[in-house]
């Protein structure tokens, strides 16, 4: 089923999801299934698993010479979502991603994602690898992700990258996208990133989620300007419950968004990190509480592999 059908199906009632990410290569999946089980009891309509680009490094040989080497840390992306779809019976959302796609390598992903009966799809650019200062798409690859929902919008229609295929099948595929509360970092500013969201959407995207923010007056923002400029798709807002004082630095250098005094400075003063993961658990359930008020149609988590906080989050709330 569609997320969109998902978000009608709710009538008006707030849902829960969550996004996972794939096993690092020579794990097994049982680790994802570990973390699944413990939120299967407030009932997901989908799971999203995330899509990791291969990186590459370069190794000295014994000549002298640099040898570059391919990198896949998380692969497995399309099988996890088979499974998931098998063994929970929900729906798995895919992301997929500019950044290491050719144009023909996405139609045959797309492809892939349709025979497994996977209905839903997050069109996102991708960020820069770590050898990138910013970031560089693929010689045949799409360079921004209204460009990516272009395509997987004219699959949609039967339309392929040759033309002179016969008979062309039309996939199905519900197109979500990913939104910057405080804007892209790369956005110039937030009125300028809200105006190639708005292409997104017309170029077929169905939906937006939200990048994680921690001050839910940001997100309301959004949303008013999204309005504003004629954006109406649902806009699922994304959260991610602080655990460790790391993250205090972590967050807003990798995210780009900004964390409350508030939260920071009870942050601050606690003594270990089980005393920061109860902070973020409370910031979280209150912004949860508060969004849920505004009726968002779904409150989505970033688990990032660990599902007990969350747990403890949605206890309070489904």
């Amino acid at each position: 089923m569609k997320v969109i059908e998902h978000i009608e199906n709710g009538n008006g009632n707030t849902q829960f999801s969550f996004e996972i990410l794939p096993p690092l290569k020579g794990q097994n999946i049982q680790q994802i299934f570990d973390n699944i089980d413990p939120l299967m009891e407030f009932k997901p309509p989908f799971i999203d698993v995330t899509y990791h680009r291969e990186e590459y490094v370069y190794q000295e040989q014994e000549n002298g010479l640099l040898k570059r080497k391919v990198v896949r840390k998380r692969p497995g992306t399309v099988g996890i979502c088979a499974a998931i779809q098998n063994k929970y019976d929900v729906d798995a959302i895919p992301h997929i991603l500019c950044g290491g796609f050719t144009k023909e390598d996405t139609e045959n992903f797309l492809i892939d994602l349709g025979f497994l009966g996977i209905d839903n799809v997050m069109a996102l650019r991708g960020d820069a690898v770590r050898n990138e200062t910013y970031f560089t798409p693929e010689r045949e690859g799409h360079k921004y992700a209204s460009e990516l929902v272009s395509q997987i919008q004219a699959l949609n229609k039967g339309k392929y990258l040759d033309a002179e295929i016969q008979n062309q099948a039309e996939t199905d595929f519900c197109i979500g996208v990913a939104g910057y509360p405080e804007k892209h970092i790369e956005a110039p500013s937030l009125d300028s990133d809200i105006h190639f969201i708005k292409k997104k959407i017309a170029n077929g995207a169905s939906y937006i989620v939200t990048q994680l923010f921690y001050d839910n007056e940001k997100y309301f923002k959004f949303v008013n300007k999204c309005r504003k400029e004629g954006i109406t798709v649902p806009i699922i807002p994304g959260l991610k419950p602080i655990a460790t004082k790391k993250q205090l630095n972590l967050i807003p250098h990798r995210f780009s968004c900004e964390l409350p005094d508030d939260l920071i400075m009870a942050i601050v003063k606690c003594k270990d990190n089980n005393a920061v993961r109860q902070v973020g658990i409370e910031w979280c359930v209150a912004q949860s509480k508060e969004l849920v008020k505004a009726g968002v149609p779904v409150l989505h988590y970033y688990s990032m592999g660990k599902s007990d906080n969350i747990r403890t989050i949605a206890s309070e709330l489904f």
